[in-house]
């Protein structure tokens, strides 16, 4: 019963999985995780992201470069970059684990019990993806706020 409503229901779910898998990826390589823009020079727009640091002038030209050093970077933006890069490897194997387990596909169409738990382990390692991708998201947005409102700080 390849077309039954469970299977049906698999795929929509393995599908905003892969969803949310594309947009960890690409949330963990633009440089829009900060933004740095001054009030004496409104003519630049500096943004920061895990792995470079861009400038965006009047004109419209953006000139980005790598970090330096991993120590040089924030300490929010150190943890964030190793959550996030295992967040896309912990995202990705439970992609295999779970299209392993999808009814639709014929893997494993032998031993049932060994397709469910494959199913179940996918959907656990990505349920851990998305805490891991969640924490660092969360932890940079708290210190941006933070920063935001401290009246020490330019």
């Amino acid at each position: 019963m390849a077309g039954s409503w469970q299977a049906k229901a698999q795929a929509g779910g393995m599908l905003l999985a892969l969803l949310g898998w594309v947009s960890s990826c690409v949330t963990t390589v633009v440089p829009l995780w900060k933004s740095l823009s001054l009030d004496l020079n409104e003519l630049e727009v500096w943004t920061m992201g895990l792995w470079q640091v861009c400038i965006a002038h009047e004109e419209g030209a953006v000139e980005c470069r790598a970090h330096g050093s991993f120590l040089a970077l924030p300490p929010e933006l150190r943890v964030s970059r190793l959550l996030m890069c295992l967040s896309n490897g912990l995202g990705l194997l439970g992609a295999l684990l779970a299209a392993a387990g999808l009814e639709g596909w014929r893997s494993c169409q032998d031993r049932p019990g060994l397709k469910q738990r494959l199913l179940l382990a996918g959907a656990a390692v990505f349920g851990v993806a998305a805490l891991a991708t969640l924490a660092p998201v969360s932890w940079v947005a708290y210190n941006t706020v933070l920063d935001f409102w401290d009246d020490t700080v330019p």
